[in-house]
């Protein structure tokens, strides 16, 4: 499979939380080749690949931040909802797509203009409350008029970019059809070579606003042990220092140590350093105290999952353009197929720590 057709398609598709419908059909295309497919009841895709051994989730949220449309005013300006963490000071003049039952209607994030602005107001961040999208209509009429409701999404207008002659590419929702990407591409790779696990890869819906379909879907999946697919943060831009993060582009996969809701299963964490090393494949390590991800939620599930978070570092995610490397994507699709082939029932149940 092109990783670079499937990372353009998934990530240009639209699917903020709770409207993941359209990427969520692609998704299924990519995945009927490679086994059984189902859906939990909000919307999580879920396909069982394998008979028997060890049931090993591969999760990766397909949603990415987005917005809602919450109000028009009676000028033909939509208020708006964010669904997903935002930072303000990235909004401001960003072009974003609103979907309704008509079609795709394209406008701009826009505030009172600076012309108009006091010194003091010029000193402070514009919050998202005084933010509105402007898709060139005069009156709340018309914008009703282009089939706007309350409750439509709002999804950033951002295409797929080759950058660096090849090296690195850009888009919008890295975070995460990458993940989804590498789960995709791993059961198209098991799919052809014999595996000890029955595989269950899983595109779930909702993690950005709480992690919800990864709760859904492990009911469905009850895994035994969990590898949970992320972009990672790049901590080699300016302003960050080295204590806070030495993720860099092209650094090589990331393994989370630690993050707000999940600290790893140690023997699956040690399970992917020690692979990483047998291939020659440089790892690199965060501990992120602000965020989360899916794994939260499974490695709670029932009496607990072993559970580990391999990411893809990217730089400038939660805004409209985030950028990857090449080399980071293939090094950790690489890494996850090998530590998947050691996933036996012996190794499995060896993840489970005892006193």
């Amino acid at each position: 499979m092109n990783h670079v057709e499937l990372l353009k398609t998934l990530t240009e598709a639209c699917g903020v939380p709770g409207y993941e419908a359209e990427v969520r059909a692609l998704v299924r295309r990519y995945l009927e080749p490679f086994g059984t497919i189902e859906q939990d009841r909000i919307g999580s895709l879920i396909c069982r690949q394998g008979g028997s051994g060890p049931r090993v989730m591969l999760a990766g949220h397909m949603d990415e931040i987005g917005f809602m449309v919450k109000h028009i005013t009676k000028d033909g300006f939509i208020k708006f909802v964010p669904l997903g963490g935002w930072w303000d000071q990235v909004l401001l003049g960003q072009q974003v797509i609103v979907k309704t039952g008509r079609g795709e209607m394209r406008g701009v994030i826009g505030a009172k203009p600076p012309h108009y602005l006091t010194e003091d107001e010029r000193k402070k961040i514009v919050e998202q409350k005084e933010m509105y999208v402007d898709l060139g209509a005069t009156s709340k009429e018309e914008v009703e008029e282009l089939g706007v409701r309350l409750g439509d999404p709002i999804i950033p207008a951002s295409g797929f970019h080759i950058l660096a002659d090849g090296r690195a590419y850009m888009s919008k929702a890295f975070d995460d059809r990458v993940g989804v990407a590498l789960m995709i591409e791993a059961l198209e790779h098991f799919s052809l070579v014999p595996h000890p696990n029955v595989l269950y890869g899983v595109a779930t819906v909702m993690e950005e606003v709480g992690a919800r379909g990864a709760k859904t879907s492990a009911e469905v999946i009850n895994p035994d042990v969990a590898i949970v697919l992320e972009v990672d943060i790049c901590g080699d831009v300016p302003g960050i220092k080295p204590e806070e993060s030495e993720v860099k582009l092209g650094g090589g996969p990331s393994l989370s140590l630690f993050d707000a809701r999940m600290i790893p299963n140690l023997r699956l964490r040690d399970l992917v350093i020690d692979t990483a090393r047998e291939l020659g494949i440089p790892l690199q390590f965060s501990a992120m105290v602000g965020g989360s991800t899916d794994g939260a939620q499974i490695h709670l599930h029932r009496t607990g999952v072993p559970s580990v978070v391999l990411g893809v570092p990217a730089r400038h995610i939660h805004s409209h353009a985030a950028i990857i490397h090449r080399d980071d994507y293939e090094r950790t699709l690489q890494l996850l197929i090998a530590v998947i082939e050691k996933l036996d029932a012996e190794r499995v149940a060896g993840l489970v720590l005892q006193a």
